[in-house]
């Protein structure tokens, strides 16, 4: 049997009228039995007050030494109880008999109720209910003593129960009238909550987003690539499976913030600009993904940011190492071509018989190479480095440059997370960079240092070329900047070296030197 599908808005307005007769009955029946306990406490105190003053003004007491008392205390006792409101002010003497009554047919006989014992006996001053001859009422009690301190009558200041029972009555109508007046608004607001309910999600019942969100969540993870989703604030407010598998992550993200979970500069650009970016490439956590980042609107304003991303790090590192050997094998080569051409002039030295020229020569070839060869293997002990090294005075020894490592580097084997690729990126491009920037000198240097003392390693790469001007500097890591010429793609070498030192968590600093030239500095923490 198929279920019948109730509506959103009929839901709240069900929820909100139940809940407003539950209140309503609850809050009523509470406040009715504590009105009533309030006002018979109030009255019976009141009662008690009454009666404790007139039994103690003189006139009462004196009027009970008089052949007719009623005459003097009737007039009083009636006065009183009109101007306290209550319902009855009875005097009497110690046999009961009354010297006044709100009905003057009812003075001269007994007082009725059977509660007088305790204020004519004992003394005693006290609340009680009983039935009189104006019906069951709340009284006060109080005795009337004479100068000798004996008792010779008691006063009796009564409020009828029906009056009581009148005043709870009309204080819980009042109670009422407002409590309805209050489900009344209950009732329009529990609409106008519906109605607006409706309009956030886009007229869709609930059941209907249920569907949605089931359907999404298939789609999601049924796609390849990693999909996440921020708001306007960068919390996550959704991420597929493929995402999490892809960075590496455990359990829910839901409401965190995406910085330190995924590269959030693109994101929060698109947030603040609404532009799309769209096949971006960036390195996280020794991965390269490719980013799509589009932005959510709510008609005119940027709500949140969905990126789509894959990864690349596979095909990045086989083009790095392709690369790679591709210029260590055009270093190789350089350097080949650098010793054939020396031993050329060797050969001929030799057979000109310039034999010093030929062991000067050596010598100066054999001093060259011994000390940069004490510094890279005896020195720089880290493999990785020690490949790029001799790559690069090998290439510096073609192009006539001067390559040096600066004696002072020291450099023990790396951490695991400073993997082979990023050193590539890193120290290739800076030292490549700086082979550019003195080519065509007339003296050429380039310098390079490293050391791991401390809780950083630290690279720098050091020439003295032209230099960085200062409206540069803010551009230099710009993706596509360049300030040399040619037909080649440029533009893209420090702008994978700051993405490579992001990755390692470094920072990179650039300034110019005090002999003209540039020194880029790296900071990879050990950790």
């Amino acid at each position: 049997m198929k279920a019948i599908k109730v509506s959103l808005q009929i839901k709240i307005l069900g929820l909100v009228l139940l809940l407003g007769f539950l209140l309503i009955f609850l809050l009523t029946g509470i406040f009715s039995y504590m009105e009533s306990k309030q006002i018979q406490e109030n009255k019976g105190r009141m009662a008690l007050e009454i009666s404790k003053t007139v039994s103690f003004m003189p006139t009462i007491k004196n009027a009970f030494q008089t052949a007719d008392p009623s005459k003097t205390i009737q007039p009083l006792a009636e006065k009183i109880r009109k101007e306290t409101g209550a319902e009855f002010i009875v005097i009497g003497n110690k046999d009961g008999t009354r010297y006044s009554h709100p009905n003057k047919s009812e003075i001269g006989k007994k007082m009725k109720g059977g509660d007088n014992e305790r204020a004519l006996i004992n003394g005693d001053y006290y609340i009680s209910k009983a039935k009189g001859s104006l019906g069951p009422s709340l009284r006060g009690k109080s005795p009337i003593f004479n100068k000798q301190g004996e008792i010779i009558g008691l006063v009796s200041v009564g409020f009828l129960i029906e009056d009581i029972h009148q005043q709870v009555m009309n204080h819980l109508i009042k109670v009422l009238i407002a409590s309805l007046f209050t489900l009344i608004l209950s009732i329009i607001g529990s609409i106008f909550l519906a109605r607006n309910i409706r309009k956030d999600t886009m007229g869709l019942e609930p059941y209907e987003i249920a569907g949605l969100y089931k359907e999404k969540n298939a789609v999601l993870h049924a796609v390849k690539e990693g999909i996440l989703a921020i708001d306007q604030e960068g919390f996550i407010t959704m991420m597929n499976q493929p995402a999490k598998n892809l960075l590496h992550i455990q359990g829910s993200v839901r409401h965190r913030k995406v910085d330190g979970l995924f590269p959030s500069n693109y994101l929060y650009e698109v947030l603040k600009t609404g532009i799309p970016q769209m096949d971006k490439e960036m390195v996280w956590k020794d991965q390269t993904v490719i980013v799509n980042c589009t932005p959510l609107f709510d008609k005119d304003r940027i709500t949140g940011v969905v990126a789509s991303f894959r990864d690349k790090t596979e095909i990045e590192r086989m083009v790095n190492t392709i690369s790679e050997v591709k210029r260590y094998s055009e270093d190789l080569r350089a350097q080949t071509h650098e010793f054939t051409n020396k031993l050329y002039v060797l050969s001929g030295l030799l057979q000109l018989g310039e034999y010093e020229q030929a062991i000067s020569m050596i010598q100066s070839e054999t001093k060259d190479l011994q000390i940069q060869n004490s510094v890279v293997f005896n020195q720089i002990k880290d493999t990785k480095v020690q490949a790029i090294l001799i790559g690069k005075l090998g290439k510096a020894s073609e192009k006539k440059l001067k390559f040096t490592i600066v004696p002072e580097s020291y450099l023990e084997i790396l951490p695991s997370h400073m993997t082979l690729s990023n050193l590539i990126v890193i120290l290739g491009n800076l030292i490549d960079n700086a082979f550019e920037a003195v080519y065509g000198k007339d003296d050429p240097i380039v310098k390079f240092f490293a050391t791991d003392i401390g809780s950083d390693v630290i690279f720098e790469v050091t020439d003295n070329g032209k230099g960085i001007s200062e409206n540069e500097k803010p551009l230099l890591f710009n993706r596509g900047y360049t300030s040399k010429q040619g037909t080649e793609p440029r533009g893209f070498g420090l702008s994978n070296v700051e993405e490579a030192v992001n990755a390692m968590g470094g920072i990179i600093e650039v300034q110019n030197n005090s002999e003209n030239g540039t020194v880029f500095t790296v900071y990879l923490p050990k950790k």
